[in-house]
């Protein structure tokens, strides 16, 4: 077989419709159209939800309370069992020495610490949020923490 033998598999390519090519093409005079009404002219179709001039339902439907998503803080989140990995290697953890460690991909809005697992030492940690466990985990070591 060779490359010009290749063609493609029985019904797989369909010609193109072509409308409005004259009576002999079958696709004349109305181009499949039908006659007149608002289907018939150019920029006939209608969007999703036309009512046909009736008041459409998204409009007709009361619309409660708001949405504060544009606002939302998404933090980075490390469990204090991650900062132990880097706990003998710095003294101060901050979000850009936990990026720079890799034990963060991506920053966000800033980063929250999390209380699961155990801290080993005293260490000073400076965060945008902590958990109340986390808090307390830190300070029972003797740690020190520094909302940023």
């Amino acid at each position: 077989m060779k490359i010009n033998d290749l063609k493609p598999a029985p019904g797989s390519k369909k010609k193109a419709k072509r409308i409005g090519r004259g009576l002999g093409s079958g696709h004349g005079r109305y181009a499949t159209k039908g006659l007149k009404g608002q289907k018939s002219r150019s920029g006939g179709a209608k969007g999703a939800g036309f009512e046909g001039g009736q008041m459409p339902l998204q409009r007709r439907v009361p619309k409660r309370g708001f949405s504060n998503a544009p606002f939302k803080k998404e933090y980075a989140i490390v469990n204090l069992e991650d900062l132990n990995k880097i706990i003998d290697e710095v003294d101060i953890i901050t979000p850009e020495t936990l990026l720079q460690k890799g034990i963060v991909k991506d920053l966000k809005d800033g980063l929250k610490i999390l209380g699961n697992g155990e801290i080993k030492k005293s260490i000073t940690v400076k965060t945008n949020a902590i958990s109340k466990s986390a808090l307390q985990k830190i300070q029972s070591v003797g740690g020190k923490v520094e909302v940023i």
